[in-house]
């Protein structure tokens, strides 16, 4: 019985590797589709460091064009602390939102599809980003009262940025790895 069963899978490895060319990749075909995918970062969790970073500059730009401006509202109305970062926190995510609303609404999404891709490409992003750059803030002596005019005020938000970027570019690393983030968003860039 183990010498038929032997047999059998010799004659199955013979008859595999006699084909003579015309039919021998016969079935692969329809795999050339599939190449390049770990670049879009949707094939068994790989996602480039690169795509990453891009991601997360996507988001760190929204980001801060949404608190920069509610900064400058909210002092110019001169509001405390807390509703001038509510409102900063609120302009960031609109703007991180509407930045990659425009992107694939230009690749010709529909707005109401577009919305949905928005919302799955950058809601955790933007939000880590936002706990992240405002808990620096809030953590740099000084800085919740600096003024607009202030260099500590610029300091302390670009050292924000930048530990949120360090931050947040690992967490869409693992997203995009995982057909999450801005994977998304990447099969409507051409």
């Amino acid at each position: 019985m183990q010498h038929e069963a032997h047999a059998h899978r010799e004659s199955d490895h013979t008859e595999h590797h006699d084909h003579t060319g015309h039919g021998s990749h016969e079935g692969h075909h329809g795999h050339d589709g599939h190449h390049g995918h770990e670049d879009h970062g949707d094939a068994g969790g790989k996602a480039s460091w690169s795509m990453a970073m891009k991601a997360t500059l996507h988001c760190l730009t929204g980001c801060a064009i949404g608190e920069v401006l509610g900064m400058i509202i909210g002092t110019a109305l001169g509001w405390g602390n807390a509703p001038t970062m509510i409102l900063a926190i609120t302009l960031a995510f609109f703007f991180g939102y509407s930045l990659t609303l425009w992107a694939v609404v230009r690749a010709g999404l529909s707005l109401k599809a577009a919305v949905g891709v928005a919302l799955a490409a950058d809601t955790l992003s933007i939000a880590v980003m936002e706990i992240v750059d405002n808990g620096v803030l809030l953590l740099v002596p000084g800085a919740m009262d600096a003024h607009l005019t202030d260099a500590l005020f610029w300091g302390a938000l670009a050292f924000a940025f930048l530990v949120a970027f360090l931050i947040t570019t690992p967490v869409n690393k693992w997203m995009i790895g995982r057909g999450k983030g801005h994977a998304v968003v990447h099969q409507y860039h051409h």
